[in-house]
């Protein structure tokens, strides 16, 4: 079973096995509509370009979306993240 665990705001430690498309992709819809966490557009573009790499369509379609209503500098900060997040795992 995939384990998730919610620490600080912005970061969420999940097991090797559980990294998959849908599980990061769920990660970034929590952070876009701001489900159970606050919203916060650039961790949830983060989410979606992780689960985008992992091959998922809808997070590349939200991901599109989600980056017009974001600055540059956004969308720069959360690709900054995500390769951080791919680094360490």
């Amino acid at each position: 079973m995939a384990r998730i665990s919610m620490g600080e705001p912005g970061f969420a430690e999940i097991t090797p096995n559980a990294a998959t498309a849908d599980i990061l992709f769920e990660l970034g819809m929590m952070y876009c509509i701001g489900r159970d966490v606050l919203q916060d557009y650039v961790t949830a573009h983060k989410w979606f370009n992780l689960a985008a790499l992992k091959g998922s369509e809808d997070a590349r379609h939200y991901r599109r979306e989600l980056a017009l209503e974001m600055t540059p500098a956004q969308v720069a900060e959360a690709q900054r993240q995500a390769r951080a997040w791919m680094t360490l795992h």
